[in-house]
């Protein structure tokens, strides 16, 4: 998991950054990034891409991961930003606020597989990135976490869609929620499930005038 900081850093980069995104897919609630500088004398063991990591064990190298890092940032993106640049750009636009927002300017980045811009910074796009590279991963770590702590809250304020178990994913509890209730402020109206609902509902709220009319 350290090959690439590991190369890097024999080219002459000392602080290597790794960012990544999680929360790309679901019909609600903000893209957020992270980014990651590890510390090469203090390693972490077991990172891995958040994806395939138990609640608990993110949950656990989350908190390591803050504790040990030379510098950390995460960044949120919320639905309304989503709507109106698109979920690709919002993500891109995340990972690259979270890389200048970390307390240094690395030397170079690592990001999981999207190109970034980056002035005068040298960067690097790593496909299946969370997969292969340690700083990339532990990232990967935080902005899953921070993004599932912010859904937990988010589901207190919004009781009736769940989104403590499914975190905005489009299951299909969320999609009954969805349809039985319409959507909440936090739901990504550029997304199709939630536009269609939106359009049902302007649909029937038409019908409704035209009765009273008549």
């Amino acid at each position: 998991m350290y090959e690439f900081e590991r190369r890097c850093m024999k080219e002459g980069h000392r602080l290597v950054a790794g960012t990544d995104e999680a929360g790309r897919g679901p019909l609600a609630g903000p893209v957020v990034a992270a980014a990651v500088v590890l510390d090469p004398e203090n390693p972490i063991g077991r990172l891995a891409d958040s994806k395939v990591l138990r609640a608990v064990i993110r949950e656990e190298l989350y908190e390591e991961i803050v504790e040990k890092a030379l510098g950390t940032s995460i960044v949120f993106i919320d639905a309304a930003v989503i709507d109106t640049i698109n979920i690709y750009r919002a993500a891109q636009k995340a990972m690259t606020d979270a890389v200048l927002s970390l307390p240094f300017t690395p030397d170079k980045v690592l990001s999981d597989a999207m190109p970034l811009s980056l002035e005068d910074i040298p960067f690097e796009a790593i496909v299946s990135g969370d997969r292969l590279s340690a700083s990339i991963a532990a990232a990967s770590i935080l902005a899953k976490v921070a993004r599932d702590r912010h859904m937990d809250r988010l589901a207190r304020r919004y009781p009736a869609y769940g989104f403590e178990t499914h975190k905005g994913y489009p299951t299909k509890a969320h999609l009954r929620a969805l349809e039985e209730h319409g959507p909440c402020a936090v739901h990504r109206r550029s997304f199709k499930p939630v536009k269609e609902r939106l359009a049902k509902q302007q649909h029937l709220s038409l019908e409704v005038d035209i009765w009273k009319s008549d």
